[in-house]
C-alpha cells in the first residue's frame, strides 16, 4: 500500500509519521518542497531516494493508495484538488480550507470523483471524548484556552477554535435549535470567543480564551446527577459523590491519546476494504465555523 505525506511540519513528524512509518503493508512516500527537511525526516525514517519526492507531480506519479496533507492551510484547496482528480483517496489536516465555498467544492469533487475525503478531526478518535458519547450530556463545556496569542479571526476560527466547534457537534445528543456567539475583539485581533448551542433537553458551551494565563483544554459533560471531565485528553474524572480519576498510562502514546493513531487506522482501513468516506459531516462543521466568523465581523463596534 503506497501512502503519500505532503508537508513535513511538527504535525506531521510528531503525530502522524510515526504511526504511519510503523504500519505493516505501507510503503511510505514523503513530498515537501523544502531539500533539507525532505533529507532530514526520510533519513530519521531510512527511506530510500524513491520514496523522497521534491514535487507533487512526483508524488502523485506513484499511483498512491491513499495520502495525508499537512501543508498549511492556505495551499489545502491546490493539493487536495490535485490529489481527488488522480482518484487519490485523501486525509487533509484540519480546516480543509480557510474559505467556506473552497472547502464546498471539495467536498463537491470527492463525491463527483467517488473518493474518499476525511478531515483530521482526531478528538473524534480520542478516548476521553469518545467515552463522553457514552454518559449523559445535558450540559456540554469545552474550553481550548492559550497563553498571549490573540489572532484574526478567520484564522483563530478555522485553525484552532473549529476543534471545539467539531467536538461540540460530535458530542451533541440531539438537534441543534440554536446558536449563539459571542466574542471580544480589539484591533482588528479576537481575544476570546463563546459559542452556545442548545437544543431540546441540551445546551453545549464551546469557549477559547487566547489570553488565559494559561495553555489548556478541559471537556466536561454532565447530566442526571454526574459529570465527566476530561483535562488536557490524558486525565478523566468521573463526579458522582467522590471524584474518581484515570489517567492515561505512562505508556500510551500521545497519538493514541489524542486520537490520532485511531483516525490514521480508521481512514486506512477503510481505503485497503475500498469503503469511500464522504467529508459532508465535516463540512458541517466548517459551516458552523463560517457562521462564527461571520457573527464576529457583524458585532457592533
Amino acid at each position: 500500500m503506497k501512502v503519500g505525506c505532503i508537508g513535513l511540519g511538527d504535525i506531521a513528524r510528531k503525530a502522524y509519521l510515526p504511526v504511519l512509518a510503523h504500519q505493516p503493508g505501507v510503503e511510505l512516500h514523503l513530498q515537501t518542497r523544502t531539500p533539507a527537511t525532505l533529507d532530514h525526516v526520510a533519513d530519521a525514517l531510512r527511506l530510500p531516494p524513491a520514496q523522497r519526492h521534491a514535487d507533487l507531480d512526483a508524488l502523485i506519479a506513484q499511483d498512491l493508495d491513499a495520502a495525508f496533507v499537512h501543508a498549511p492551510t492556505d495551499v489545502h484547496p491546490e493539493i487536495v484538488t490535485r490529489l481527488l482528480e488522480a482518484g487519490v483517496p485523501t486525509y487533509v489536516d484540519k480546516p480543509l480550507a480557510y474559505e467556506l465555498a473552497d472547502s464546498e467544492r471539495l467536498v463537491e469533487l470527492a463525491e463527483e470523483r467517488g473518493t474518499s475525503l476525511a478531515v483530521g478531526f482526531n478528538r473524534r478518535f480520542a478516548p476521553g471524548y469518545a467515552q463522553c458519547a457514552d454518559h449523559p450530556r445535558e450540559l456540554i463545556l469545552m474550553q481550548k484556552n492559550r497563553v498571549g496569542l490573540p489572532e484574526e479571526p478567520r484564522t483563530m476560527i478555522l485553525d484552532d477554535f473549529i476543534h471545539v466547534v467539531d467536538t461540540l457537534r460530535f458530542l451533541v445528543p440531539g438537534q441543534v435549535d440554536d446558536v449563539t456567539v459571542r466574542a471580544r475583539t480589539e484591533g482588528g485581533l479576537l481575544h476570546h470567543v463563546v459559542l452556545q448551542l442548545a437544543g431540546d433537553g441540551f445546551t453545549a458551551l464551546g469557549v477559547m480564551n487566547r489570553l488565559s494565563g494559561s495553555a489548556e483544554e478541559i471537556l466536561e459533560v454532565s447530566g442526571q446527577d454526574s459529570k465527566r471531565q476530561v483535562v488536557n485528553l490524558a486525565e478523566v474524572i468521573d463526579h458522582k459523590g467522590q471524584p474518581t480519576v484515570r489517567r492515561r498510562g505512562d505508556w500510551v502514546p500521545v497519538s493514541r491519546q489524542r486520537g490520532i493513531e485511531q483516525a490514521v487506522l480508521a481512514f486506512l482501513d477503510a481505503v485497503r476494504a475500498g469503503r469511500v468516506l464522504s467529508a459532508r459531516d465535516a463540512l458541517a462543521t466548517h459551516e458552523l465555523c463560517e457562521r462564527v466568523v461571520r457573527a464576529i465581523h457583524e458585532r457592533p463596534a
